[in-house]
């Protein structure tokens, strides 16, 4: 069966691996980037090609997939007058990877829904790392159609990949799930700063926590950097002040309010004001050992 052609918009360290995958696993790939050095690094292992236009990248292949950053630039290389919608063809897919506002997803399925395309919202779970081996959990959403339609080709993108329910849906969970992760995090660093502060031991609050149900994979992250100095949880303090921002405003959407989502994003706020936006989330420990009433 001929594999469709897949075209690829936003190569970063995410991105960037997720082509190297299709390419390892024989698809020929349109891309786009602002980063001459990422789209000359796909070139470099062939069967690619490099688009300059959204439209013309659209009028090209079967499946449009974005890995961007935020909502407003989904927007901008959708709606653009060389956008994605300028030129997708009947019967193609637009498979968002980014995490995005669930409204504006909506939105833009409608539209291309008046050009005949689908499209999937499936944002992504796991690191860079997961998605050069095709390892990603990817929580896709839309009809069931167009579903199925692509699920072949994003089992092999991901290990798991869920299927939740109608466009949007996967939006939704990923940033419920962001909100969760962000303010676990936000919190344990606190811990760990009030606890450095109180001249307690940060490897034996550790010891103490970790034999306990505070347990996680985040609590380990969060050690990683308060005790041993170290970052390697791989999202950004400004990742996660803009998902907590996107949380907030479906909240607003709902009709419903999260002063904890508040707490948190005020913090994370901070932190990228006072210049760690580029750093890990666990870097906020800094934040809060300096924060002064």
């Amino acid at each position: 069966m001929t594999k469709p052609v897949i075209g690829f918009i936003g190569l970063g360290l995410m991105g960037g691996n997720m082509v190297e995958n299709l390419q390892t696993r024989g698809y020929q790939v349109n891309v786009m980037d602002l980063n001459q050095d990422a789209v000359d690094a796909v070139l470099a292992r062939g069967n690619a090609t490099q688009f300059t236009s959204a439209k013309e990248l659209a009028a090209a292949s079967d499946v449009v997939e974005l890995c961007l950053t935020t909502s407003a630039v989904v927007e901008i290389i959708v709606y653009g007058e060389d956008g994605i919608l300028a030129g997708i063809k009947e019967g193609s897919t637009l498979i968002d990877f980014g995490t995005s506002i669930p409204a504006s997803t909506k939105k833009i399925g409608a539209e291309l829904a008046t050009k005949g395309a689908g499209m999937i919202d499936a944002p992504l779970g796991r690191t860079p790392a997961h998605a050069k081996d095709g390892l990603l959990n990817i929580m896709a959403a839309g009809d069931m159609d167009t579903f199925n339609k692509v699920k072949p080709l994003l089992e092999e993108q991901g290990e798991n990949v869920f299927h939740l329910g109608t466009l949007g849906s996967g939006h939704v969970t990923k940033l419920v799930n962001n909100f969760m992760g962000m303010t676990t995090v936000a919190t344990m660093s606190q811990a760990f700063a009030v606890a450095k502060l109180a001249g307690v031991d940060g490897q034996q609050l550790f010891d103490i926590m970790s034999a306990g149900p505070s347990n996680s994979p985040f609590m380990q992250f969060c050690k990683f950097y308060a005790v041993d100095g170290e970052e390697k949880l791989g999202f950004s303090v400004a990742n996660a002040n803009k998902d907590l921002g996107y949380f907030l405003a479906l909240c607003e959407e709902l009709g419903t309010e999260s002063l904890i989502a508040q707490g948190t994003s005020t913090s994370l706020q901070a932190a990228v004001d006072a210049g760690m936006g580029n750093n890990d989330v666990p870097v906020i420990f800094d934040y809060f050992t300096n924060l002064k009433k």
